[in-house]
């Protein structure tokens, strides 16, 4: 007889095993799937770069500043004062010029106004008797101003072009937040005009076509408020106006040229200005004013310049 216990033994031993298994491979199927862990947050986005500001602070020019000018072109000191000498020591002389002209509550920002397109007597290579100075000229201009926290404004006479296209040569600079655009029609030359023997004009719509474009180059830049300026000393040179834009970004001046006594000034002021639609600009010869007013008498005219030029 074989015997029983044995056999026995191995059996519930092995229904053992089976049973502690079981279990296991039970736990492994019925399990819930992990939880995933949850996702490390994004790394910050990185801070937008702040909007360029003028060169004294602020994006817009009045009324918090007074801009008080250097007028000339590079290299001469036939055209104004702003040739005399080196940009840097023209710089230093600028300063010493536009303190004066501060008051309670507003500050002063000089200005080299730069005659970048040079009307001539002449046709010159393009047969439109104007020329451009040399690019790195007026970015030498660009870096004095720039080391006094002043502002450059290119100065245009487009001899017989139209404006629009002479101040496009300007592009790379006018894209720059410190620097501004002055049109001067007493040399915008109908066909067949020589510039020196007539006075020049412009109509408003010609001027409101640039004021455009500049005035998207600030959009498009975020660039702070532009001074753009007007040059005028006869009824004339500026027909309808009236009709002159002012376009976002842009501080437009009716800037009030024009030599001689005290009393001729005043009035020429008095008789142009168009105050409520256009910045007042005012012009000082040191040569050819007779005496040249001085900033005590320039800031009484009514009303107070926002532009002051010295030629």
């Amino acid at each position: 007889m074989t015997p029983v216990r044995p056999v026995l033994l191995l059996v519930a031993l092995a229904l053992l095993v089976a049973g502690c298994a079981a279990p296991a491979r039970g736990e492994e199927q019925g399990a819930p799937p992990p939880t995933p862990s949850a996702a490390a947050p994004a790394p910050p986005s990185p801070a937008a770069p702040p909007s360029p500001e003028l060169p004294r602070g602020g994006r817009t020019i009045f009324p918090q500043h007074r801009v008080v000018a250097f007028y000339g072109t590079a290299g001469t000191d036939a055209l104004g004062v702003l040739g005399e000498g080196t940009p840097d020591a023209a710089g230093a002389r600028l300063e010493e010029a536009a303190a004066p002209f501060a008051t309670p509550g507003r500050s002063v920002l000089p200005a080299m106004e730069l005659i970048a397109t040079v009307a001539n007597a002449t046709p010159g290579p393009d047969g439109d008797y104007s020329t451009e100075i040399a690019l790195d000229e007026a970015r030498t201009y660009l870096d004095a101003a720039r080391a006094r926290r002043q502002l450059l404004v290119l100065d245009v006479q487009p001899g017989t072009s139209d404006f629009l296209t002479a101040a496009r040569t300007w592009e790379p600079l006018l894209r720059e937040p410190d620097v501004g655009l002055a049109l001067d029609p007493e040399w915008r030359m109908a066909p067949g005009e020589v510039p020196g023997e007539v006075i020049g004009g412009v109509s408003a719509a010609e001027v409101n076509e640039v004021a455009t474009w500049l005035s998207g180059i600030v959009r498009e830049g975020d660039l702070p408020q532009k001074l753009f300026v007007l040059h005028q000393f006869t009824p004339s040179m500026i027909t309808e106006p009236e009709r002159l834009a002012t376009p976002p970004g842009l501080a437009v001046v009716q800037h009030i040229d024009g030599f001689g006594a005290p009393e001729n000034k005043r009035g020429k002021y008095a008789e142009l200005q168009r105050p409520g639609q256009l910045h007042p600009g005012f012009k000082l010869f040191y040569d050819e004013d007779t005496p040249t007013l001085t900033p005590a008498e320039t800031l009484a005219l009514s009303p107070p310049p926002d532009l002051v030029t010295y030629q």
